[in-house]
């Protein structure tokens, strides 16, 4: 969702998606129009101020993944929603507005760096919140551990998109306000549902061992 308000609305640049955002930024470089290598570049800078600050709440918040997820998740929405505020402020052409323009870019990637770094740090089987292009090729060679939990990422994602797009023929502000309204609903599920243990408690793993006999 954030990735097509930012892409359509607020001048080709993605702040969610860093590889489609470091490839428009080579275009803008290479003097291609419509990409933009100061928004581009602005986007950039803000995903990955997002992720160390994603990193550190994890470091020092505490040692009990339930608690930083859900800190991480609420600051997230939080500035989706600062967001929505900013392009409501502004009006219909971010675009020629450049202070809402580049607010609007760096809290979204910063929001974006965040999520990223937090769903990385989960560390959930077999779902990488960024490399949709190897998931989608494993789930078409059969390679994919886990092809229920590959096909929802992935069409969770394409549903997104389908609906950010839809929603920005109302509002710009509409898209950010559902996506951080998306985001405080899984920080209240990270708080008050993920198993509170600790990431850094050693995990006991049991083997059952089944004896096959053959005739």
């Amino acid at each position: 969702m954030v990735d097509a308000a930012s892409y359509l609305a607020l001048g080709h640049v993605f702040t969610a998606n860093m590889t489609g955002n470091t490839v428009l930024l080579a275009f803008a470089s290479a003097g291609a129009n419509g990409p933009s290598v100061l928004r581009s570049g602005a986007a950039l800078a803000a995903f990955a101020l997002g992720a160390s600050v994603a990193g550190r709440i994890a470091a020092r918040a505490d040692a009990y993944r339930h608690k930083w997820t859900g800190i991480a998740l609420g600051i997230e929405a939080g500035l989706l929603w600062a967001s929505m505020a900013v392009v409501s402020a502004a009006g219909a052409d971010l675009t020629h507005h450049f202070a809402s323009l580049y607010g609007t870019i760096a809290l979204t990637g910063l929001a974006m760096g965040i999520r990223y770094a937090t769903v990385l740090k989960l560390q959930v089987p077999d779902v990488n919140p960024n490399v949709l292009t190897s998931t989608i090729g494993m789930l078409a060679s059969g390679a994919h551990p886990r092809w229920t939990r590959g096909a929802a990422s992935v069409a969770t994602m394409v549903a997104g998109a389908a609906v950010g797009t839809y929603l920005l023929r109302h509002s710009v502000a509409v898209v950010f306000g559902l996506a951080g309204s998306i985001s405080a609903a899984c920080a209240l599920a990270a708080w008050f549902g993920l198993p509170r243990i600790s990431i850094y408690e050693p995990q006991v793993i049991v083997k059952t061992q089944h004896s096959v006999s053959g005739a």
